[in-house]
């Protein structure tokens, strides 16, 4: 006994121990997904201000540069007014002066050649006879303009009547520099009117605007956050070039990878992250020692409603969506961690005392509750026991008149009714010794219990029980009768729904060296179908709404607790049978 009182002991101690390092290991773990939420959620409002910033300052940044557009055009109406319809006539000093007093960067007249359109006249000497059939669409719009029609092409620009104005961009003639160039044509001269414009003016209002700064603000505000990038996912890392008439290679505004922020902080999955988050719509992230440093990459995928952010894809097709990737320092995270490691401790000295509380609450209410059922199931063994002590008693007390009995019959010579009468007399006599001698005396006074159930009931009932040995049985007897009990109530409940004739029940046990098994059969019309039903599982029941439907789940989990199980067949001559099997 008091073994096993150390043996609780031990188990409890060791459940609480287990229970202060889960619960000190999840409090960890959760104050750091916690902070690591807190810090993924600090990103995510940086992002969703720069977004904004960056919507409100394509917008604006359109609007000028349509702006611009309507000036451009403003400005070729006025050239065309000043200089002679025939491109012959006009002369570079004229274009210079209207130049400067128009206040344009250049001016360039274009010239319809059979299978060409040059730059035939222009301000700037280095635009001079240069061939636009390359030129991709540029061609097709001055091809439409000379044909009066306005320009229509899929590419972001500004088409008025008469006009033309594409995005910033670099030329064939200066790779270096962004211009915004403007080309008028309404058949009044036999050229297309070019005058354009450097970045200047549009490099001052997105400065007065808006996102750089608003960039330089987020980063130099928040703790972690070291870099940011609005990238351009389809010409992403190297962008797209082309080589000019020249042999120079020429990249294109609109097609830059990154068009605002910067991105020295690179990791060598960033192109294949950014495709990610832009083909699936969905943010991704990345934890990655970077120059030996831990950093936490977000790649948020954004859309917005009307295609002309002014970039566009490896084919020059407007795009209405780019990835926003920030850069922040994961160590962060670990610092803080740190800082609140003595609140940390604190915490779990207090959970840890807690939980032997409960421990300790727990094992009494256990002990508490084991005892009450020891007591109840006693108090029910000793009630089944004195009844079948009774039932020895009665035959006993009755065998003087069993004797009488018989002697009267034999002197009456009535020997057909003194066979029936003696063979009755043995049966009762035999079951009753089966009984005592199941060798267990609880499952005997759970036996005598149900055998008187069943006399009660009209039923059939008979059973058997080979090697049984209380010290030997490798289970505890309450949990025997706890699956007899229900295997056999489940039999009765069965069988009374059949005629008198019809009501049979058998108990089988036996234990050997290896296995410790109880079946239990019943008369069962509809046994095949029984065993397509869940009747293991806990709440099912056929029965009446009395019924819990627990019976036969309980069977099931004592089976399981002993490495055993139970199994359900169905006899040909509509029977059914409960087998319970446990190992030793």
């Amino acid at each position: 006994m008091q073994e096993m009182q150390r043996n609780i002991w031990l188990v409890a101690i060791s459940v609480i121990v287990v229970m202060v390092l889960v619960n000190n290991t999840a409090y960890y773990f959760l104050t750091k997904k916690t902070l690591e939420d807190s810090f993924e959620e600090e990103l995510l409002a940086h992002a969703e201000r720069l977004q904004i910033s960056l919507e409100q300052s394509r917008e604006g940044s359109e609007q000028f540069q349509n702006q611009i557009g309507r000036e451009l055009r403003t400005a070729s109406i006025a050239i065309q007014y000043a200089l002679d319809p025939d491109i012959e006539k006009v002369t570079t000093e004229q274009l210079m002066e209207l130049r400067d007093k128009l206040d344009l960067s250049h001016i360039t007249l274009l010239k319809k050649l059979p299978d060409d359109i040059v730059l035939y006249r222009s301000s700037n000497v280095n635009q001079l006879n240069t061939s636009t059939k390359s030129w991709v669409p540029w061609y097709e719009v001055f091809s439409q303009l000379f044909e009066h029609k306005n320009a229509s092409v899929d590419w972001l620009g500004q088409s008025l009547p008469n006009f033309w104005s594409g995005p910033f961009e670099v030329s064939t003639t200066d790779v270096d520099k962004l211009n915004k160039w403007g080309y008028y044509y309404d058949g009044a001269t036999n050229y297309i009117i070019d005058p354009y414009v450097d970045y200047e003016q549009q490099q001052e209002y997105e400065s007065a605007t808006g996102v750089h700064r608003m960039i330089e603000n987020s980063v130099e505000s928040s703790e972690s956050l070291l870099e940011i990038a609005f990238i351009n996912p389809e010409t992403f890392p190297d962008g797209e070039t082309t080589i000019n008439p020249e042999g120079l290679e020429q990249g294109h505004k609109v097609q830059e990878p990154i068009f605002y922020g910067s991105y020295t902080i690179k990791s060598e999955r960033d192109t294949e992250l950014v495709r990610q988050a832009y083909f699936s719509k969905e943010m991704v992230t990345l934890r990655e020692n970077i120059d030996g440093k831990e950093m936490f990459k977000m790649y948020i995928p954004t859309f917005v409603n009307e295609k002309g952010i002014n970039i566009t894809d490896r084919d020059g097709q407007p795009m209405n969506s780019y990835v926003l990737m920030l850069t922040s320092d994961y160590h962060i995270i670990q610092e803080k961690l740190d800082s609140q490691f003595l609140n940390l401790g604190i915490i779990i000295i207090i959970v840890t005392a807690f939980s032997l509380l409960i421990a300790i609450v727990a094992m009494r209410y256990y002990r508490q509750s084991r005892d009450k059922v020891v007591k109840v199931t006693q108090e029910t063994y000793v009630e089944e026991i004195n009844q079948m002590f009774q039932s020895i008693r009665a035959q006993r007390h009755d065998f003087l008149n069993h004797v009488q009995t018989i002697h009267s019959l034999a002197e009456l010579g009535k020997s057909q009714e003194l066979i029936g009468y003696t063979k009755e007399l043995t049966g009762d006599i035999r079951m009753m010794n089966d009984i005592i001698n199941i060798g267990n005396p609880a499952i005997a006074a759970l036996v005598r219990s149900k055998i008187s159930q069943a006399e009660s009931n009209k039923i059939g009932f008979s059973c058997s029980f080979t090697g049984l040995n209380m010290q030997e049985m490798g289970v505890k007897t309450l949990d025997v009768n706890r699956m007899l009990g229900n295997l056999i109530d489940n039999a009765f409940d069965e069988v009374l729904k059949y005629s008198e004739d019809r009501r049979h029940v058998t108990l089988v046990g036996k234990q050997t060296i290896d296995a410790l098994e109880f079946t239990v059969t019943n008369t069962c019309d509809d046994a095949e179908g029984a065993l397509a039903r869940p009747i293991f599982e806990a709440g099912y029941s056929t029965k009446q709404q009395d019924h819990q439907g627990l019976g036969l789940s309980i069977v099931k989990s004592i089976a399981k607790q002993y490495k055993g199980d139970v199994y359900v067949t169905a006899e040909p001559a509509g029977k059914l049978t409960f087998i319970v099997k446990m190992p030793l």
